[in-house]
Order: structure tokens, then sequence, then C-alpha cells
């Protein structure tokens, strides 16, 4: 086999191939076999047709044309890789040339990744945060441990922002009791900020057993987005009651005695979580470092299947939130339009991570083990709440193997490029990732924090 590249842009090329007669035997044998089966010769039994009686009876072209069908995909696969080409969407195949018994051509044009040199990743200086904790960390932590272990007691009062009421809800359209738009003893926190707008506003003030209308916007059902009157009905007004800080609330919270004991606890959690956080911004932060050095020009296929591939995301989880798409992007704060224009940067960062990942990759023969492959299974099981061999079954089925094994080397590669850098804090001071490692894991460096989602390529 012959394979000759034309490079029509730095992001597509066009392979021409050329392939002896020879080379086809095995697919022309399978062809035969595959013709032999479908069709009936009388005389003969399925499958025991002749190769001579096809030709005669049906035609050679339609052998060549089965032996070209299971033959050319796997030719152009050997091409790619003679080639030395990385393929990042599906090729427009076309035989140009058939000379029967002697060889056949066939051109393939497909979006690559582009050709780029990786700058010197030694010694990159990045900053990341101390991992000083102070008092405010500590108290933030104290706080969301009392909020945990608060109470609530009914009052004789207006409700306030910050009370929890309990509600019946309904609503009304031109008079019309809107069956799907009821609800019998809701428990609302006043202020968490609900997509009904209007809500809250209308809470405020509101006594157990007054009842109170608004006209808002339905943000879900058959009526979403029609305008209609919301009816409140509020049975009672609780606020929230924080237990006192000291030694009675640590042990009710904590396996520790005393407040000291659970601020000590709580203080070095703290810098541990920043200690990691340190190791995941150096990791980020050396390659925002290396992506600035160079400019790398993306294919329109790729760029494309990612942004649609964002968008089919959002459609399913706005379908699963019940929620109208008005709805949807005002409980989120943004807006269909930004959310999109988000798209296009965050697929087009995306795409680069994994190009230059991937170099990375390659340039350190990184790779990925059997146990490897397993912890990434059981990490990513627990998440999920399923069995870790549920999980392994899911992904052979559906041939995910080989994405989970690209997740996994790119997070080695993105440790390569931390532990490259020169990494400071903001104070100035060195930090030694390798100690870190040494501290958290006994010298092994630790898993990859999970990457924020806007940069992960869409399955």
């Amino acid at each position: 086999m012959k394979t000759a590249v034309e490079e029509l842009s730095p992001t597509r090329v066009k392979l021409t191939v050329e392939v002896p007669f020879e080379e086809l035997r095995p697919s022309m044998d399978a062809a035969y076999k595959k013709v032999a089966q479908q069709v009936r010769v009388p005389g003969f039994r399925p499958g025991k047709v002749p190769a001579r009686i096809i030709e005669q009876r049906f035609g050679r072209a339609v052998v060549l044309e089965e032996t070209l069908n299971d033959a050319v995909p796997k030719l152009y696969g050997q091409a790619v890789d003679e080639v030395d080409v990385f393929p990042v969407s599906q090729p427009d195949i076309e035989v140009t040339k058939i000379d029967d018994g002697e060889q056949i051509e066939f051109t393939a044009e497909v979006d690559i990744r582009p050709n780029f040199e990786l700058p010197d990743y030694q010694g990159l200086e990045v900053t990341v945060d101390s991992a000083e904790v102070s008092d405010e960390d500590v108290d933030a932590q104290l706080d969301a441990l009392r909020q945990r272990f608060a109470t609530l007691t009914g009052v004789e009062r207006p409700a306030a922002n910050g009370d929890f009421v309990v509600m019946d809800l309904r609503a009304e359209i031109d008079g019309q009791n809107i069956e799907e738009q009821q609800a019998s003893e809701v428990s609302y926190e006043v202020g968490a900020g609900s997509v009904l707008q209007g809500l809250d506003a209308a809470l405020e003030g509101m006594s157990a057993g007054e009842e109170k209308s608004f006209k808002t916007e339905l943000v879900g059902g058959e009526n979403a987005g029609e305008e209609a009157d919301v009816i409140i009905n509020v049975k009672s007004v609780k606020e929230k009651v924080l237990p006192e800080l000291d030694d009675e609330f640590a042990q009710l919270a904590s396996e520790f005695d005393t407040l000291d004991e659970l601020k000590a606890s709580i203080s070095e959690q703290a810098r541990r979580n920043k200690v990691i956080d340190q190791v995941v911004q150096a990791r980020e932060k050396a390659l925002d470092a290396v992506l600035e050095q160079i400019d790398i020009p993306l294919p329109d296929s790729a760029l494309k299947a990612e942004i649609d591939a964002r968008k089919h995301n959002l459609d399913h989880q706005i379908a699963e939130s019940g929620l109208s798409r008005e709805a949807f992007f005002r409980l989120y704060q943004t807006t269909e339009e930004e959310r999109f224009a988000e798209f296009e940067t965050t697929s087009a960062r995306a795409i680069k991570v994994g190009f230059v990942l991937d170099k990375v990759v390659k340039a350190e023969e990184l790779g990925v083990s059997e146990q490897e492959l397993t912890n990434f299974v059981v990490r990513r099981a627990m998440e999920m709440g399923v069995q870790p061999n549920e999980l392994a079954q899911h992904l052979a089925d559906n041939d995910q193997l080989t994405l989970a094994m690209v997740e996994i080397v790119r997070d080695k590669a993105k440790a390569v490029l931390g532990d490259a850098a020169k990494v400071v804090d903001a104070d100035g001071n060195e930090i030694d990732l390798k100690a870190i490692y040494t501290e958290l894991n006994g010298g092994e460096a630790p898993e990859e924090e999970p990457a924020d989602e806007d940069d992960k390529p869409e399955a």
C-alpha cells in the first residue's frame, strides 16, 4: 500500500491511497462468502455457491462492492497510521480508481489535529493561593456546621428573610384553577430565590393563617410561560435557631470533647484542603502557561461537534429540570445567548487542552496501567453511587473504556506539567509539590481533582 498526503489547510489533509489487488484478497474472500450466504442458486446449498457461479449469475461488480465496503475503512486506518496524522473527524472517502486484478485507489479528506511544537515547560513559574488558614476560614466552617445542626422554632410574627414557612400554593388563569400547579404543606426558606418570580417578596411580612395572591409567569407544566395568579396560604412561620458555640456543641457535632479540639481539627482539615488546592492550581496554571505560548488552529468540524454536544447536554438538563427554558436560565442567572457564547469559548479551550495534553503524553511516553484503570472506575462509581463492576460493564458495552483511558492519561500529563513548573504562593514562598505528595499520600502524586466541566470535551 502506498499513501500520499496533501495538506489542504493546517487542520485538514487529503490522503491518496494506492492498494495492490493482492492486499484485498482477505476482504474479497469474505465478500464471496457473504454473497454466497445471501443468494439462492438451484443445485447449491446456501453458503456453498462457488465464486465463478456468483460472478456468472450476479456479476463481479457485486463482489467488488462488498469487498471495498469491507476493505477501505481498514485500509484508511492503516494509511492514517503510516503517515502519522491524528484525525479528529469522520473522513470523506471516495474510491477514485478500480483496476480489477491490479490495484484500487481511493482518497480520504479528513480534519486532523494541527502540527505544533510544545514550548519548554520545565521551570514555568506559576502562582497559587497561600495555604495559610485564617480565623475567618475556621469561622466559616464552624458556621456551616452550626447550620447543619440548626433547629426550627415556631414564631408568632410575620415572616422575614431567612425564616422557614410551611404553605399551600395554587395557581389560577382567568379564575380557572390549574390542577398541576398546586402543592400542599410546602416548606420553603424565605429569600432562597425561587424560580417562581415574586414568591419571596410576597412571603415577607406574611403571618401564619394569612393568604395572599400575586401575578407571575409559570415555569413548568403545560402552562409554562403563561401569566397566572398564584395564591399562597401560610400555615406556619419558623425561625432558624443556631446552636451555641461551646463544648456541648463540639460533642454534638463531632467526636471531640471540646470546642478548641474541634477548631484545631477544622483548621488542620482546612489547611489540608488548601494544600490539595495548591496542587490542582499548579497543574491548571502550568497548562494555562503552556497554552498562552502557542497558537493552535482548530478544525471547524471538531469545534462544531464540541459546541453541538454542549448544546445537546444543555437541552437535556432543561428537559430534566421540568422548567421552561426561560425559567431555567433565570434560575441560573444567565441567558441562552450568554450560555451559547460561553460554549464558543469553553469548547475552543477544551479542544486545545486536549491537543496539548496529548502532545505531553507522547513526549513523556505516558500510559495507563490496569490498576490505574481500576482505580478510575472505582472512584467514578463512588461518585455516581453505583457498583464498580456495573460501571465497568457499562463502559465496556458502550466502547467507552478508551475514552476513560484518554482521561486518565491526560490527567497524568497535566500532573507532569504541574511538577515541571516552579510553583510559588501569593506571598512569594516556593511550594514543593513533591513534599505535598509525601504528606498526603506517602510520596505518590494525588489523584487529579475533577476538571472544570467547561474544559472537558463532551463525550
